[in-house]
């Protein structure tokens, strides 16, 4: 995760550059979004089995009941994504502390 973070940024500095300037900031603001509920579904593809997601999510801090409804979900990595488990799991500021940059504000 750390090394799509770093390429992102490279990508996402020109974007800031360019588009930074412009008239509708919730354009930015909705790929923003995008870009992190998408990273959130590579991480939870790259966990594949529901044990080892169970065994990641309680690492993380959730809790029991919510990463057991999590990981025996029959939904998609996608649809997931958006889920509590993961938000709770990677919060914005997780994303922060990776160096990965904001279009919108932010670092």
């Amino acid at each position: 995760m750390e090394e799509r973070a770093t390429e992102l940024s490279t990508y996402l500095r020109g974007w800031r550059g360019y588009f930074g300037f412009c008239q509708t900031p919730s354009v930015l603001t909705r790929l923003d979004k995008w870009l992190r509920h998408r990273l959130r579904s590579a991480m939870w593809k790259q966990w594949k089995r529901g044990n080892k997601r169970f065994a990641a999510l309680r690492k993380r801090g959730i809790g029991l009941d919510l990463a057991a409804k999590t990981a025996g979900s029959p939904h998609g990595p996608w649809r997931l994504a958006d889920s509590p488990a993961l938000h709770y799991a990677f919060p914005n500021s997780y994303f922060d502390s990776l160096g990965l940059l904001r279009l919108t504000g932010g670092s």
